[in-house]
């Protein structure tokens, strides 16, 4: 393996955009990065701030004229990914770069082919009761309709091979890709693992965007994907 490729989703993140950059940048790993950024649609100053960093060369920074949602972001960046392994970055500091060599453990050493940063099993703030108790209710449906035992469905860090990321046909635009990511790689039967993170959860007031009707969305994803492509 010779490469990771990293794609960060970013959406008004001009506060924290350049500070996860420069983290990924210096994240030990063994492998070469390669940084994909898609801004969708950013009305502060970050798209000004990527363009500064793409001209520094390891940056390959991609552009939505309207706000399309995470999902589609992510999409946009697929086609564009050349790494052996592929992982999802939010801009928004919540997740800690410096922790991708324990999600590439188990695929770097055979054992998986996919890898999920559990939140409730590291290192993380202790707040906002109801957004953890909806995402334990979403896992919860996933772990009974694919019959798995995953504690956390909706965690932004998940790892797979390049090859798989490549090859999955994604479709949802906004946080849907979580529990569409999820059922899709359950669903062909690749061996997933989870391995505890570190998490510094923000809150609404700190720019935190997904809602309750992202839990709803999520919902609806991971029945449908259940009983359909």
């Amino acid at each position: 393996m010779k490469k990771l490729s990293v794609i960060i989703p970013v959406f008004n993140e001009e506060k924290t955009i350049e500070e996860i950059v420069r983290r990924v940048r210096a994240a030990p790993f063994p492998l070469e990065k390669e940084l994909l950024i898609v801004d969708d649609a950013s009305t502060d100053g970050s798209r000004e701030i990527l363009e500064r960093l793409e001209s520094d060369g390891d940056v390959r920074v991609f552009h939505h004229s309207v706000n399309r949602g995470k999902g589609a972001a992510i999409r946009t960046a697929q086609p564009h990914c050349t790494g052996d392994l592929v992982v999802i970055q939010d801009a928004d500091l919540e997740y800690y770069p410096e922790e991708y060599e324990l999600l590439a453990a188990p695929i770097l050493d055979g054992r998986a082919d996919v890898t999920f940063g559990t939140r409730f099993l590291g290192t993380h703030r202790v707040f906002l009761y109801w957004h953890y108790l909806g995402n334990r209710f979403l896992t919860w449906v996933t772990n009974v309709l694919y019959n798995t035992m995953l504690s956390d469905m909706e965690t932004c860090f998940k790892m797979c091979r390049g090859e798989i990321f490549r090859s999955l046909r994604l479709e949802a635009n906004r946080f849907g890709f979580e529990p569409e990511f999820t059922a899709k790689v359950f669903k062909r039967g690749y061996k997933v693992y989870e391995v505890p993170i570190s998490y510094n959860g923000r809150g609404y007031e700190e720019g935190k965007k997904i809602t309750w009707r992202d839990g709803v969305a999520a919902l609806y994803f991971i029945v449908k994907y259940r009983f359909g492509d």
